[in-house]
């Protein structure tokens, strides 16, 4: 058993905020922006009835991806075009996990969190098949295909996903309340989970990076996926 984790949600750069994070570990997931035409008609920033007020882009339609049923999705896909996430993503196997961290502005006063922003950990997929390779799943017969129609990079007017996974209805989620990555000093320092757990160093924008686990380090974050987030502390 092993672990990605990679960097998603709304950021500073698209649509120019992030997600909020509450003082009792709670948190809003907010997706980016669709950036490219879709083939069907997909929900804007309004459709999700989100209860951060995301001002003008109301009416941008989203790139739901991930795509979680606790927010209003129809299964557990994710899709990916680039290299950098969709390489390590691709290695994965039925029975992996594909971890998902955003980086969160922080409200309220909690001592276990940084005081502007962070990254945390908000989700994950246990993975119900291998990885599907964007050229495999052009090969894929129409049932198997079937599953993946309400993936974003399914939906676009030109597919072109490097990778596809399916995550394991049983055994994936969007949290309740996140796991922290950064360290409550400051969004940019990584904490042990990171630099000691991951593959990453910890150092420039890890943040921003994609992360792998080894079964130790994937058994390290499961459980900690149900505790008050500041558990994370040492």
């Amino acid at each position: 058993m092993r672990s990605v984790a990679i960097n998603v949600g709304a950021n500073t750069n698209e649509p120019g905020f992030r997600g909020p994070l509450y003082p009792d570990g709670t948190f809003e997931y907010i997706p980016i922006p669709e950036s490219k035409p879709t083939a069907v008609p997909v929900p804007t920033y309004a459709d999700l009835d989100l209860e951060t007020d995301v001002g003008s882009v109301a009416d941008r339609p989203v790139h739901f991806d991930p795509e979680f049923p606790e927010a209003g999705g129809e299964r557990y896909t994710y899709g990916d075009e680039h290299g950098v996430k969709a390489g390590p993503i691709s290695e994965l196997r039925a029975g992996d996990y594909l971890f998902f961290y955003a980086t969160l502005s922080t409200t309220g006063d909690a001592d276990w969190a940084p005081p502007s922003w962070g990254a945390f950990l908000v989700g994950h997929f246990r993975l119900a098949r291998d990885a599907v390779t964007g050229e495999a799943y052009r090969s894929l017969p129409a049932d198997e295909r079937a599953v993946f129609a309400s993936n974003a990079h399914v939906r676009r007017a030109e597919f072109d996903a490097r990778v596809l996974v399916l995550g394991d209805p049983d055994d994936s989620r969007l949290y309740e309340t996140v796991v922290p990555l950064s360290e409550p000093t400051g969004g940019t320092d990584a904490n042990w989970l990171v630099t000691e757990r991951s593959s990453d160093s910890g150092k420039g924008p890890w943040w921003r990076r994609p992360m792998r686990f080894d079964e130790s380090g994937t058994e390290t974050l499961l459980d900690l996926t149900d505790d008050h987030p500041s558990a994370v502390e040492r």
